[in-house]
């Protein structure tokens, strides 16, 4: 259970970001109309996915980085993928369905060089019988009595258990599953028995209902995924709606109303409002509102959204700028339905850009509070500040300013940048002009907050060094000819060329780690946080498929997003499978969760190049590093939260191993003490809040602070990047 919720997690943050933000959806993909299965395509859409399929293999064939082509080892491994992609919890099929398809295990290349998916419906069918029978199954256990006494356990680890051999047997891997399902729910003592009944059985309805309502186009995106997973854990094939998602994620713009939507339960609920959105400068629509209808215009009649697929609302929501969508709206506050017109708009993303915020505290120890937040893309605006502050002073009694950066992603607009226009989206130049405001305010350090970073743009992550650094190699990168081409800084000077720390955790990954290995290997700054980054040393190329046809009008036939290089930082390692190490380690869960590109199915392994000659900037030296290390350990060690980290820590790794108690008594107490799950969702709720302070005053964060501060100490006056 806590793997496939982290999973989930960095997987729509670091695989598929926009699905938080991009025109409404949360997780759509992951919300499979129609009450009738997929019926098998006939016809243009039959002669479409063969296109498709036969030219995610040839590219895959020709491309790779690993240099293995579609043949019998993939097909084997594909067939696997699918049905783990289908079932990871292994509560579905039987272990006869799965050796029922063991004779393809070979043949899954031979059909998809003639463009034949066929074998993707025949496993998807049986999937879906399955899903009623144990849906079925589930709602009746939801009414029984369960013994909560019972010692009695489920295990958590689906790799440690076998595919169901029998009803009887599958029945009783249901009764336990629906168990804990009812004990989760009573872990919110104000809900009464019957809602948390009630809410079961919607759960489970509403699971049969989406993997009913699969379009064709999402079994190809699955199907093929699994083939393309099989080389590597990053390359994917984009269905035509996830690929304009992409897209959207890139350049941080959207035509809609701008809200975030989950589905749950069969309601459409909003998550998310996007600041400076649509929705948000009409002010009715709020979180946690039930969409329950959506009209086209200002009389369109509503159409009825219960149960509807989120990928469909969120297609009916969007629109062109200037039009009206009518919602009708059961609100959270119990006001009954509402009905709201509100006119879409052009929306920029600016919760998904960089900001900028300056720390300080006064020399008597009294409160000067946090300049004003500004935003990438509003120069001169500001939020209210937070009141966050430090405790430090300089020998003159003049306050430190530390100025913070925090970074989502590499975002950059590629059509904009591709087709010439002057005012693209761009990582580079918000963080730029950030840079550049936070030296007029005089600030003595910058943090560049990388957590949560999941990469993006290959080109702005070596832009992105070199606003820090003078000349030189940022990253190299190796192709499947094993040529090994460096990717330069060429332009000369430094944007901030004083002291520079970065945060990381196990979530940043690809362009984070390249943009934290430079660093590191330039000696231009410290990197704190986790033990490591993610370890997603790979470079993936995004062929839209429809320009392989007709590059003068492209039909939209998705995209394939491919790995065809490995990057090494400059001193020639690769971030790949051990990601970038922290110069200062934090106490931290996230440093133990199965998160990391090693923990993922047939990753690419570590490897090196030869370096290539970089500075080595003063600002980083061993014994300065281990003097921050001594006292960082020192605080932490007296620090009541990094002492219960640590317990929560070395509880985790016990209970990881564990099989999951169904006792209520013990179940309770074991959650009392550590409920990863909670604060994993907890998490991904943070990651979606709009409204939050650029650095939140936490003891993590305090003691990032702490260290930066004793780094500008240690520098003394040697606080420029020179030689």
């Amino acid at each position: 259970m806590c793997r496939a919720a982290v999973s989930r997690l960095f997987v729509l943050r670091r695989v598929a970001p926009w699905l938080s933000i991009a025109a409404l959806a949360v997780a759509a993909t992951l919300a499979p109309l129609a009450a009738a299965r997929p019926t098998v395509p006939q016809g243009k859409e039959l002669r479409d996915q063969r296109t498709i399929a036969m030219a995610v293999t040839t590219l895959m064939d020709r491309r790779h980085m690993a240099k293995m082509r579609v043949d019998d080892e993939i097909s084997r491994r594909a067939l696997d993928m699918f049905f783990k992609t289908l079932d990871p919890m292994k509560l579905y099929f039987y272990k006869s369905d799965v050796e029922q398809f063991a004779a393809e295990e070979e043949r899954i290349d031979d059909y998809l060089k003639k463009g034949d998916i066929t074998l993707a419906n025949r496993i998807f069918d049986v999937f879906l019988d399955r899903v009623a029978e144990r849906t079925e199954v589930a709602q009746k256990l939801v009414d029984a009595n369960h013994d909560f006494t019972v010692d009695e356990t489920m295990e958590r680890d689906p790799e440690k258990i076998d595919w169901m051999t029998s009803r009887e047997e599958a029945d009783e891997r249901w009764r336990k599953r629906v168990k804990y399902d009812l004990l989760l729910q009573s872990t919110d003592e104000e809900t009464p028995e019957n809602e948390v009944i009630e809410r079961l059985h919607k759960r489970y309805r509403s699971i049969a209902q989406r993997w009913q309502q699969t379009s064709n186009d999402e079994l190809l995106e699955m199907f093929l995924t699994a083939v393309t997973m099989s080389f590597d854990p990053h390359s994917s094939y984009m269905s035509p709606e996830n690929l304009e998602n992409f897209i959207i994620q890139m350049r941080l713009e959207l035509d809609g109303i701008g809200a975030s939507l989950e589905s749950k339960y069969g309601e459409t609920i909003v998550r998310h409002i996007v600041p400076g959105g649509a929705a948000d400068k009409d002010g009715r629509l709020k979180v946690d509102d039930v969409i329950t209808g959506v009209g086209q215009g200002a009389d369109g009649d509503i159409v009825d959204i219960t149960d509807m697929k989120l990928n469909d609302v969120v297609m009916m929501i969007r629109g062109k700028p200037g039009t009206v969508v009518r919602l009708e709206v059961k609100t959270a506050g119990g006001a009954g339905l509402q009905t709201y017109d509100i006119t879409r708009a052009r929306i920029e993303l600016k919760d998904s850009e960089a900001r900028s915020a300056v720390l300080e505290r006064g020399p008597n120890g009294e409160a000067v509070g946090e300049e004003p937040v500004t935003l990438a893309g509003e120069p001169g605006e500001a939020k209210e500040p937070t009141g966050q502050v430090i405790e430090q002073r300089k020998a003159d009694g003049s306050v430190f300013r530390i100025g913070v950066i925090d970074l989502p992603s590499f975002y950059m607009d590629m059509d904009g940048r591709r087709n010439g226009r002057d005012d693209y989206k761009s990582a580079v130049r918000d963080v730029r002009r950030l840079l550049e405001e936070l030296k007029e305010k005089k600030v003595d350090l910058v943090v560049m907050d990388l957590r949560f970073n999941g990469g993006g743009s290959l080109p702005e992550s070596v832009e992105m060094t070199g606003l820090f650094i003078d000349q030189g190699p940022v990253v190299q990168v190796k192709g499947p000819d094993g040529r090994v081409i460096p990717h330069n800084d060429e332009k000369p000077g430094a944007v901030w060329d004083g002291p520079l720390v970065v945060v990381i955790n196990k979530f940043s990954a690809s362009a984070s780690e390249i943009f934290a290995g430079a660093i590191q290997d330039y000696g231009r700054g410290i990197v704190i946080g986790d033990h490591a980054t993610h370890g997603k040393g790979t470079v993936q190329e995004l062929e839209e498929l429809g320009r392989l046809i007709s590059a003068l009008n492209p039909p939209n036939y998705g995209a394939l997003k491919m790995t065809i290089q490995q990057f090494y930082r400059p001193g020639g390692d690769s971030t790949q499978n051990r990601g970038v190490v922290s110069d200062i380690e934090l106490p931290s869960q996230t440093s133990h969760w199965e998160v990391g590109e090693s923990d993922l199915d047939y990753a690419l392994k570590f490897d090196s190049v030869l370096p290539l000659p970089h500075e080595n900037y003063p600002l980083a030296r061993p014994s300065l590093i281990e003097e921050l290390r001594r006292r960082s350990e020192a605080r932490v060690g007296n620090s009541e939260f990094f002492q219960k980290e640590k317990q929560r820590i070395e509880r985790y790794l016990q209970r990881k191993e564990e099989p999951i108690t169904l006792n209520k008594e013990k179940f309770l107490a074991e959650r009392k003490e550590l409920d990863t799950e909670k604060e994993q969702e907890e998490m991904f709720e943070d990651i979606q809040t709009n409204d939050k302070p650029v650095f939140p005053k936490t003891p993590y964060n305090d003691e990032v602070v702490a260290i930066a501060l004793d780094y500008l100490e240690l520098l003394g006056d040697r606080r420029l990047a020179q030689r």
